[in-house]
C-alpha cells in the first residue's frame, strides 16, 4: 500500500495516536464484529474475535487498547458497542460521498460493489474522459465527462475520489482531484502517485498481490520436491 494511509476521524478532540498498522486492522475487527451480530452474537472473547478476525488475540487486545477499555474481564466484548466505536472511530458512521473516475472493466466492477453503501460510502458521480461513455448508466449512476469534476465536488461535498484509469491518465486525474479538493484517493492504477503533503493516497495493486502469491506458491512447490 501507498504510504499516508487515509484515516479518518469522526472526533476532532481524539488526541490518540494510533499505529498505521493497528489502524489497517481496524476495517478488519469490524467486518467480523457485524459478522457476529448478524449471527446474533450479543458478547464474544478476545480470542472469539481475534480467530473471526484472522489475528493473534494478543494484537487484537493491543489494538483495541489503543480506543479505550471496551471489554469487561469474565464476559468480553459487547460486540454491537464494540462495533459501533470502532465505526465511528475509522468515521464510517457517517455517510461519505465518493466519485469515481475511469468506467472501464474495473470501474463498472466498483461502481456495481453494493459493500460501499453498507460500509458508509455513496458512489455520488462516475466520470470518463470517453464521451462514447457519457450515454451509459451504472448502478444507476450516469456516466458523466470528467470535466465535471470540480462541479460534483463542490456540490457533494467529496473527500474521497477513486482512481481506476490506465496508468498513463492516473497522475493527471489525481492532480484534477488534489486541485478541485478531493483530499484522499484509492488508486487501482498500476502507477505510483505524487501528491502534495496532507493528501492521503492508498494503493490497490491486484498484479503484485498475485505476484505474492505466486511467490509462495513457488516456495511450496519447491520445498515439496526438496
Amino acid at each position: 500500500m501507498e504510504t499516508r494511509a487515509l484515516t479518518a476521524r469522526t472526533s476532532t478532540e481524539s488526541t490518540r495516536d494510533i499505529p498505521e498498522a493497528t489502524v489497517a486492522r481496524l476495517p478488519v475487527y469490524l467486518r467480523a464484529l457485524t459478522t457476529l451480530c448478524e449471527a446474533g452474537t450479543i458478547t464474544c472473547s478476545s480470542e472469539e474475535l481475534a480467530s473471526a478476525a484472522g489475528v493473534n488475540s494478543a494484537k487484537l487486545r493491543k489494538d483495541l487498547s489503543y480506543l479505550g477499555s471496551y471489554g469487561t474481564r469474565g464476559v468480553g466484548y459487547d460486540v454491537d458497542y464494540l462495533r459501533y466505536q470502532i465505526a465511528r472511530e475509522i468515521g464510517v458512521t457517517q455517510d461519505w460521498p465518493v466519485v469515481i473516475v475511469g468506467i472501464g472493466n474495473l470501474g463498472h466492477a466498483l461502481a456495481n460493489y453494493s459493500g460501499f453503501r453498507s460500509r458508509g460510502f455513496r458512489v455520488v458521480a462516475l466520470l470518463d474522459a470517453d464521451p462514447n461513455r457519457h450515454e451509459e448508466v451504472v448502478a444507476g449512476v450516469d456516466v458523466r465527462p470528467f470535466d465535471d469534476l470540480e462541479q460534483i465536488v463542490k456540490e457533494h461535498g467529496v473527500a474521497i475520489g477513486v482512481i481506476a484509469t490506465p496508468a498513463l491518465a492516473a497522475q493527471d486525474v489525481a492532480n484534477r482531484m488534489v486541485a478541485s479538493g478531493i483530499s484522499s484517493i484509492l488508486n487501482f492504477a498500476p502507477a505510483v502517485l505524487s501528491v502534495p503533503e496532507g493528501v492521503d493516497v492508498r494503493k490497490v495493486d491486484l498484479s503484485i498481490e498475485l505476484q505474492i502469491l505466486a511467490y509462495h506458491e513457488q516456495r511450496k512447490t519447491h520445498g515439496a520436491t526438496a
